[in-house]
């Protein structure tokens, strides 16, 4: 696998805008990953140096398009159940449109030892422009010896689903949109939200021994100040703690041994930039994850909402970052373009799947994926060295416009490992500026604030007498303001 290179240009796979390479996952000596929106399932017998390519022809005829836009994975035993979605065939039309009456979310299974695949599950609702909910997640009950399956993006068919993984027999358990979810003790917790309206509202924690369904509600903010549209992209565990990782910041916690969700802003733009369509695993004890600068993003500007949507989506303040998890530090370990798609450990190496571009819209399809997908091979020592410079831009405006929705605190930067950090601010008028200074502590504290007087024109302040996380909030709007953050 490591003198393979595995690049992938736009070929032929009609969807929104680009996929990418996802599931990631390396079991009983076999690589697997899902190339989008090709519907391509690769399988790599890193010993033999063996590559199976499976079509997705199981779902139907030929060419299928889709795949897995969320990292839907999960080993039990000698297999490999990996879901997602996928057109079987694909129909496009001259329109810019895709056609969804063959679009079938699944479940397959890939038996390592004797290089076998099975479709598992499937299900379609075969209509013209709505689907049934995709599997975004797949999570083993170790009690029941079944497959728990998230289901948030699609019309119809959405919650957490349960799956015999044997017979292939699939039980909803609760009905209300789930992206994701996450082991903890002896419960499974899940984020229950809707992340192209308004992101995660609650969380939903199954005891996997009695099958009793709690609901927690997401608590308030290290730093004190309210945070809006928490779409969540990831979960994972560590410290017998559930963390979710949200738009502007992660959410962790474990109300079922009597400590609530608590909020952690971490880069919180008010544009799209956010943990999304990017798992998170555990490495060293900790999480390792990515904050994504272009995930997704509208092609077109609107005119229903005046081009807001186009410009928190396209706006990009900054690079893809790689971010290690290891409470109460949080450090970046790694700056990429676009997106990172996928992240697995194999051995000493981190495999990183990338891509240069964005899912798209439902008028904005292509009959074919327009992003240049690759695998970065990278030494798993990166999340003891010192983190690379990285550097963030952002337009005044858009926290500025956020204060009409009750927010406005921005930021959310992790110092840790670096030894000149500094803001630039450039202001159309004096104005006050606050700095809120925490770390990711569990359970969490409260965060110090120290307040500036900044003037209007060129202001530099200075970040190597704070530690932890920095965010910041402006007392006045300035539409016109910009600033920039330097990490060295």
């Amino acid at each position: 696998m490591l003198m393979r290179n595995y690049r992938f240009p736009g070929r032929y796979g009609p969807e929104w805008g680009s996929g990418g390479i996802f599931g990631l996952k390396y079991h009983n000596g076999t690589l697997y990953f899902t190339l989008a929106f090709e519907a391509e399932a690769h399988f790599i017998d890193l010993g033999s140096g063996e590559e199976n390519v499976y079509d997705f022809t199981l779902l139907g005829d030929a060419p299928a398009s889709g795949g897995d836009t969320y990292n839907a994975v999960e080993t039990v035993d000698e297999f490999i159940y990996f879901g997602g979605w996928v057109h079987a065939p694909a129909v496009y039309r001259e329109d810019r449109r895709i056609l969804f009456y063959n679009k079938y979310s699944h479940v397959h299974v890939y038996d390592t030892e004797n290089d076998s695949i099975r479709l598992l599950w499937k299900d379609s609702i075969h209509h013209e422009t709505d689907w049934a909910g995709e599997v975004s997640d797949i999570l083993y009950d170790p009690y029941g010896d079944r497959l728990l399956l998230a289901r948030e993006d699609g019309h119809a068919n959405l919650g957490v689903y349960a799956l015999d993984r044997r017979t292939g027999k699939a039980e909803p358990l609760i009905h209300e949109p789930v992206p994701k979810g996450t082991t903890v003790h002896d419960a499974a917790f899940f984020g229950v939200g809707n992340n192209f309206t308004g992101g995660l509202r609650e969380f939903r924690a199954l005891d996997l021994v009695d099958g009793r369904w709690e609901t927690f509600k997401p608590g308030g903010s290290a730093d004190g100040r309210p945070y809006i549209r928490p779409e969540l992209g990831a979960m994972a565990s560590a410290y017998n703690r559930a963390f979710a990782f949200v738009r502007g910041g992660v959410l962790a916690g474990n109300p079922l041994m009597g400590e609530e969700f608590r909020f952690f802003r971490l880069f919180d733009f008010y544009t799209f930039y956010a943990p999304f369509r990017v798992n998170a695993i555990n490495v060293g004890g900790g999480i390792l994850t990515a904050f994504n600068a272009h995930h997704d993003a509208v092609y077109r500007p609107g005119s229903q909402d005046a081009g807001i949507e186009w410009a928190a989506t396209n706006t990009v303040v900054g690079p893809s970052v790689l971010v290690y998890f290891a409470p109460p530090m949080v450090r970046i370990v790694g700056a990429f373009g676009a997106r990172v798609t996928s992240i697995e450990k194999v051995g000493g190496r981190l495999l990183v799947a990338t891509n240069t571009a964005p899912n798209t819209g439902a008028t904005e399809a292509t009959p074919f994926d327009t992003g240049n997908r690759e695998v970065v091979v990278l030494d798993e020592r990166i999340i003891q060295e010192r983190p690379p410079a990285v550097s963030f831009s952002l337009p005044l405006a858009l926290p500025s416009a956020a204060k009409g929705l009750g927010a406005g605190t921005f930021g959310g930067i992790p110092l840790d490992g670096y030894r000149e950090p500094r803001m630039v601010l450039h202001l159309s008028g004096d104005n006050r500026l606050t700095v809120y200074e925490y770390d990711l502590s569990l359970p969490a504290g409260e965060a110090v604030a120290e307040r500036f007087d900044v003037r209007a024109g060129k202001n530099i302040l200075e970040l190597d007498s704070f530690s932890g996380i920095v965010s910041f909030e402006l007392e006045k709007g300035d539409m016109k303001g910009k600033l920039r953050i330097e990490l060295r």
